[in-house]
Parts: structure tokens; C-alpha cells; sequence
């Protein structure tokens, strides 16, 4: 038998909290100049499964291109331990308090996998952790860009990142044995701020084309919402042409060799670009070939866009997982955080590693070649 919720109270709740973020987005302040900081703190987060693993070297690499920051003091490197499936399962918590003052004491972090509990785990209803550090850092807009020059693909999504069904995906209620009910929340600020970001992005880089995907048709309160206010934000960047999409047929876009190039720009909600821009990465080469940016007005987080890998490491395959994802995030990163040789220099490399007929070549199996021997083949190509 479900356990008694009382439901009413609940959505009032909800209701509430989200009517007082709403005002927390209002009174925000501009973004955070990182160069003008007199020391820009990293911190490193290994993670669950094969995330310590591809940490390390990643770590390495950074640590060898900011050499001579860290030697001035303008760059320092904090491992953070404790975000771990099974501290935070000990603690009930999707980040633990101690290891969250932690994170708050950097301005950019780097981040590994994390395992996020199913219905039924061992684990118990823990929420991700990733949702719940973008919520409590503010990291509204997610960014991944995919790149294919032989095929003249240059996609940049804009995913939306602390709304949506995400937002509120652990405090859903069982009202009965037969009916579960999920929240899925929009609102006009937090929208703003990511099509904002977005058409900032394309105006600044020259992009021509910015499309809109929802489900509007089916889903018209939420999502039409969020189209109503891209739209309008597009109004004000004149010269950059704005379109729109449902998600299931833009899904089916991006695999049509005929039209997918002509993309340039994506602005979507949460759940849809989690879903589009995996799919996305797959196109390029495979999760994980992609990295990621979250990104807010005083904190921004760095990360890997796949998982923890944990069929890898119950094959014995764990030697064999690819860095390349959070190798990407940590070019991302530099160049966020006003180190753009040394993110240039790094994102080149990897091109060059990368690219099809190579001699050490990673296929995520035991027939390609391990992490160690790739990492070596980046380095001295790199440095």
C-alpha cells in the first residue's frame, strides 16, 4: 500500500518555494568576472564508477597546462573526495552538507559521473546529484556543443537547467496505489535567462540560426510558456532567424543527413535536452566524445555527459574507459574561465587523436586501447 500523502499540501508547497525563487531570480546580480579574481579555486570532484579513474588523468593534463598560474598563486586545484554514492546514501542526502561547503568554497568545479538512484536501488530516493548542485549553486544553463567539420555540423545547445520535470523529480507523490503524480515547473525568469544566454552566445559568434524545441503543441501550459518567451527574447537580437520545433520531430532531424547541418543554435527545456543532446553526442562519436558546461552567474560546473559506466567495470573493462568526454569539459572550463590557449591547445590535441584511422584508437572495449595508452598518445601531442 502507498504510504498517505497529503497532496493538496504538497502542490502548495511547491507552489510556494517556487514563487520565492522567482524572486531570488529577480534581485540576481550580473555573472561573476573570474580573471578579475586574485585566485580562481578548482575543484575537482572524482565521483562513482569509472569517474576517479578518468579524473586522474584529466587532472594531470590540467595541471601541466596551468603550471605556471598554479606556481602564482592565480589558479589552485581542490580535490573534493565525498561525492560518493555511498556517503551520500549514509548521509540521505544528494550532496552531503560538509562536502557541499566544499564545493561552495570554489568557483569552477570539475566533475565525474555520479550514480543517480532507480525506484527500488539499494540506495534509497536520493536525488541526483547533479540536479540538486545546479539548484543549489543556480546553474541554469547547461551547454554542449557537437562538432562534426566533415559534415559542416556546429550544434550548441542551451539546455535549461534547474526547471522543468528535473526540478521537482523527487517530490513527486503517490496519491494511491494507482495514481502517481510527477510537478513539472517553467516560469518566464528562469526561461529568459537561458534564451538570453543563448542568443548572447549566437550573436557573439556569429550564428545565424537559433531553433526553439518544445512539445507546445501537447504540453501548451509549460512549454508553451517556454516558447512564448524565447520567441520574444529573440525579438531583441535582430539579424539571427528563430525557429521552432517539437522535440520528436527534431529528434529525427538530427539523424537526417539532408537537413541536420543547417542547424546551428538549440534552445530546449531540461528533460528534452538531457534526451536530444546525448543523441547528439552519439552522432559525434559517442557519449563519450561530448563534454559539458553548467553554468551560472557565481559558479560554474564542468562535467562529463555520460554516466558511471558500471557495465564497464563488472566486465573488467575499466581500464579501457575513455576520458575524452571529461577531457572535453576541461577545455570548456579553461576557456570559461579566461584560459583560451591552453583550452585551444587542448581541444586541438584531442581533434588530433581523434580523428578516424589514428594509431591508438579507444572503443570503449578490450580490443582498443586502454586509457593509460591513449592518454599517453594526447600528451605527447599536447606538450
Amino acid at each position: 500500500m502507498s504510504e498517505t500523502v497529503d497532496y493538496k499540501q504538497k502542490i502548495e508547497d511547491i507552489v510556494t518555494s517556487q514563487l520565492a525563487r522567482i524572486e531570488a531570480m529577480k534581485s540576481d546580480s550580473d555573472f561573476d568576472d573570474f580573471q578579475s579574481l586574485d585566485k580562481i579555486v578548482i575543484g575537482l570532484i572524482g565521483g562513482d564508477g569509472i569517474g576517479p579513474l578518468i579524473m586522474e588523468p584529466t587532472y594531470a593534463i590540467l595541471f601541466q597546462l596551468l603550471e605556471d598560474e598554479v606556481k602564482s598563486g592565480k589558479v589552485e586545484f581542490k580535490k573534493i573526495d565525498g561525492l560518493t554514492i555511498e556517503n551520500r546514501a549514509m548521509a540521505g542526502k544528494a550532496i552531503p552538507d560538509a562536502v557541499f561547503e566544499q564545493i561552495k568554497s570554489c568557483n569552477v568545479l570539475l566533475k565525474g559521473p555520479t550514480t543517480t538512484p532507480r525506484k527500488g536501488d539499494k540506495w534509497g530516493n536520493i536525488e541526483s546529484a547533479n540536479v540538486a548542485m545546479r539548484k543549489g549553486l543556480d546553474l541554469f544553463g547547461n551547454v554542449r556543443p557537437i562538432t562534426i567539420p566533415e559534415e559542416g555540423i556546429d550544434w550548441t545547445f542551451f539546455r535549461e537547467n534547474t526547471e522543468c520535470l528535473y526540478a521537482l523529480g523527487s517530490q513527486g507523490v503517490n496519491v494511491t496505489d494507482d495514481l502517481a503524480i510527477d510537478f513539472r515547473v517553467i516560469t518566464t525568469q528562469g526561461t529568459e535567462r537561458i534564451a538570453k544566454m543563448a542568443f548572447d552566445y549566437a550573436k557573439a559568434n556569429g550564428k545565424k540560426r537559433v531553433s526553439i524545441v518544445t512539445k507546445a503543441n501537447i504540453v501548451k501550459a509549460t512549454d508553451g510558456k517556454f516558447l512564448e518567451v524565447c520567441k520574444r527574447v529573440g525579438e531583441d537580437y535582430p539579424g539571427i532567424e528563430v525557429d521552432d520545433w517539437y522535440i520528436d520531430i527534431m529528434t529525427a532531424n538530427l539523424v537526417d543527413k539532408n537537413i541536420r547541418n543547417q542547424f546551428q543554435v538549440f534552445i530546449l527545456p531540461n528533460l528534452y535536452g538531457d534526451i536530444i543532446t546525448d543523441e547528439a553526442a552519439q552522432i559525434q562519436g559517442g557519449v563519450g566524445t561530448a563534454g559539458s558546461a553548467n553554468l551560472g552567474k557565481h559558479y560554474a560546473m564542468f562535467e562529463a555527459v555520460h554516466g558511471t559506466a558500471p557495465r564497464l567495470i563488472a566486465d573488467g573493462l575499466s581500464d579501457y574507459a575513455n576520458p575524452c568526454s571529461l577531457l572535453r569539459a576541461a577545455a570548456m572550463m579553461l576557456s570559461h574561465i579566461g584560459f583560451q590557449e591552453q583550452a585551444d591547445k587542448l581541444n586541438g590535441a584531442l581533434d588530433f587523436c581523434t580523428e578516424q584511422d589514428k594509431e591508438v584508437v579507444m572503443d570503449g572495449t578490450g580490443n582498443g586501447a586502454t586509457r593509460d595508452e591513449f592518454v599517453e598518445y594526447l600528451c605527447e601531442n599536447l606538450f
